[in-house]
């Protein structure tokens, strides 16, 4: 299994290495640029947006500002005194955070030791940013994954044995009402009903923090939760059970299920100890992208409700024209994809004791 995990992980590399390259490329070509950007004033003029091209690097030709982007810059400097100084330079030094001063020589480390340079809004480094909201983005996510894994998952055992019930009937109304209904609209209605009317639970943000003790513990924050979880995980609900039930279908006529009924174990003990787990094998294939569904799809939903999460922070870059923020979501949505279908191939072996990696 650790064979395996290493060897995905190796080829992984490549398909990583071709998102950054597409993802740069597709951010070259937005229209504007990252000098406009920080430029945007009725006033400025043409010698001072070339100015900005020329500090960030972006009169270079595009391979080279990708390497400088992807690698840094250290690759690009000299000690041209002999003090074991880097100080010669092909670039002009960037003034990261707008003091009029450039900054030394070799202070761009690159994406691939963790460096996403410095937002344009905010002045600060992208990694301590992300840093200060994934933690929220992770909270959300978690909590929408379980609600959506202890409820589709029954829903659909029960729905599946109780097959042209009433159960079954109104599960599979229920799915395809969750399926149609858009998350902005559904937390629109939620807040209007629960904060806005009745008041029971807050219409948005997260539990503040105190300065000492930073976030209360999770029980103490459950109210905030409440509503967010449920329009994030509402809709894996219905798409858990649905994909469950015909699952169970399946597994319910084989004969390992007739035979386990004819050694007298109850229906409970079928279904769930002899039928689920097999019936859980083909909810692997997707369980692992499902996670990265979460977090992508957590973008609406944490704008709706003002969650401090990477998805609001991400729509924020976007209409800001923040381009440093923008691909180290990218990057970071990239990453996860790639692992979550790791996770999916593991489970496989977790679930079914004959898959073997070998």
């Amino acid at each position: 299994m650790i064979k395996y995990i290493f060897r995905r992980l190796v080829q992984a590399i490549p398909t990583l290495f071709g998102i950054t390259v597409l993802s740069y490329l597709l951010m070259s070509a937005a229209p504007g640029g990252p000098a406009k950007a920080l430029t945007f004033s009725a006033n400025t003029t043409p010698q001072q947006i070339a100015r900005v091209e020329a500090e960030l690097g972006l009169n270079d030709p595009l391979p080279i500002q990708y390497l400088r982007w992807l690698l840094g810059d250290d690759w690009m400097r000299w000690d041209s005194d002999g003090d074991g100084i880097a100080d010669g330079a092909v670039i002009i030094p960037l003034d990261a955070d707008g003091d009029g001063i450039p900054e030394p020589p070799g202070n761009r480390r690159g994406i691939l030791r963790g460096d996403f340079g410095r937002s344009f809004f905010y002045r600060r480094p992208v990694a301590d940013m992300i840093g200060e909201r994934v933690a929220a983005t992770l909270e959300l996510g978690i909590s929408s994954l379980t609600f959506a894994l202890i409820f589709g998952i029954p829903i659909g055992i029960f729905a599946a044995v109780r097959k042209g019930g009433a159960f079954d009937n109104v599960t599979r109304v229920g799915a395809v009402i969750l399926n149609a209904i858009p998350n902005f609209w559904l937390g629109l209605i939620l807040i209007l009903i629960f904060g806005s009317w009745l008041r029971v639970l807050p219409m948005g943000g997260r539990a503040p923090s105190s300065i000492l003790s930073g976030y209360p513990p999770i029980y103490e924050r459950l109210e905030y939760l409440i509503l967010p979880t449920l329009v994030l995980g509402g809709s894996a609900v219905a798409i858990w059970s649905r994909f469950m039930r015909a699952s169970m279908l399946d597994v319910i006529n084989q004969d390992y299920m007739r035979t386990a009924k004819s050694k007298g174990l109850s229906n409970q003990m079928t279904w769930f100890r002899h039928g689920a787990r097999n019936a859980l094998i083909p909810l692997a294939t997707f369980l692992g992208p499902s996670i990265t569904g979460l977090l992508s799809g957590a973008a609406i939903t944490e704008t709706i409700f003002s969650w401090p999460g990477l998805g609001r922070f991400g729509v924020q870059a976007v209409t800001s024209q923040d381009y440093p923020v923008v691909m180290a979501v990218v990057i970071i949505a990239a990453v996860s994809t790639v692992l979550g279908f790791i996770l999916s191939d593991i489970l496989y072996a977790l679930i079914d004791p004959r898959i073997r990696f070998n």
